[in-house]
């Protein structure tokens, strides 16, 4: 598939749950109104705090979860639950917790093993197992290990036993839900260069979720930060890192960890005052204005729409 063609295109995406507040009914709207796209072979990062909604977007995309509004595209057909089926083989998902994730009863050959039986994608048995020792090289596991259970592999392996699940269709599209967030950091390193190894080989497009902005600035060519549901930010990696908008993603930059002292302590940290509003009694308006230092009476009237900037580089933001 030609590059620079939208793979993904999601639009106007929302998520909205039914949730009880002791005796009343609330809605939750875990994604509103949220567009984006992502280019064939190329990684888009999702950043935001926890209970921002980005695992939820992932997940919608996916038809996890049903979509309350708004549509999904892939390569150009919309994705329906009519269609889902035959999308699942070009859309695939690794989960965040490589822990449970896995189910303990079956063996790596197993876990690996069960997309192609699913799918049915071998000719005989010895087919399938050489495809599924094939995706075990491919992430960097022996073998050996093909007979051995989950629970007898460290975080990283598990994790590399999820991405080989994931692969074993030939997707073209995976999400990944913060796929290195459980690893200890040397850990975290060696599979995200593997991710990216795999992207160079296989051409296969990323919705990179994540929290730590260096991992997410290392491996993606355009980040999007959301905050509370809402998409504030959109733009190339290094522009979001070098020249951020939105106050949200200003004051997300200010506390990314620079190795350099004399650069740290030159640099201004903007602290974020007040609390995250809750989910279920969101503020009118913008909903970052309850926190931002440049909030007017207008933030509290409507909420600015995503617009261009200059060079395709997209704020959510009244006053900036």
């Amino acid at each position: 598939m030609e590059k620079n063609r939208p793979l993904v295109e999601v639009e106007h995406l929302k998520e909205y749950f039914k949730v009880t507040d002791g005796f009343h009914k609330l809605t939750l709207k875990a994604v509103d109104d949220v567009s984006f796209s992502i280019n064939a072979g190329e990684t888009l990062g999702l950043v935001g705090e926890s209970g921002c909604g980005k695992t939820t977007v992932g997940r919608t995309i996916l038809r996890l979860y049903t979509p309350t509004a708004g549509t999904v595209r892939f390569d150009g057909e919309e994705v329906t639950a009519k269609n889902i089926g035959h999308m699942r083989k070009k859309m695939q998902m690794v989960f965040q917790d490589p822990y449970s994730s896995l189910d303990p009863r079956m063996t790596v050959e197993d876990i690996i093993g069960e997309p192609l039986d699913v799918h049915k994608l071998y000719d005989n048995r010895k087919d399938r197992r050489e495809r599924i020792l094939h995706l075990m090289e491919l992430v960097g596991l022996n073998a050996e290990h093909a007979r051995r259970y989950a629970h007898e592999f460290s975080g990283g392996q598990r994790q590399r036993i999820g991405i080989a699940r994931a692969l074993a269709v030939n997707p073209e599209f995976i999400v990944c839900d913060e796929p290195v967030s459980a690893l200890d950091v040397s850990i975290q390193a060696q599979v995200i260069n593997m991710f990216e190894e795999l992207q160079d080989k296989l051409g296969v497009a990323y919705l990179f979720i994540a929290h730590d902005l260096l991992v997410v600035r290392h491996i993606s060519k355009k980040i999007a930060v959301m905050y509370l549901g809402k998409m504030v930010e959109v733009a190339d990696a290094d522009e979001v890192s070098d020249h951020p908008l939105h106050p949200y993603t200003e004051s997300l930059m200010s506390a990314v960890p620079i190795p350099d002292p004399k650069i740290a302590r030159e640099r201004h940290r903007i602290i974020l005052e007040g609390d995250v509003p809750s989910p279920l009694h969101m503020p009118s308006g913008c909903p970052f204005r309850t926190r931002c230092r440049y909030a007017t009476e207008k933030c509290a009237q409507e909420m600015p729409p995503l617009t261009d900037r200059g060079g395709e580089h997209f704020s959510a933001c009244w006053n900036k």
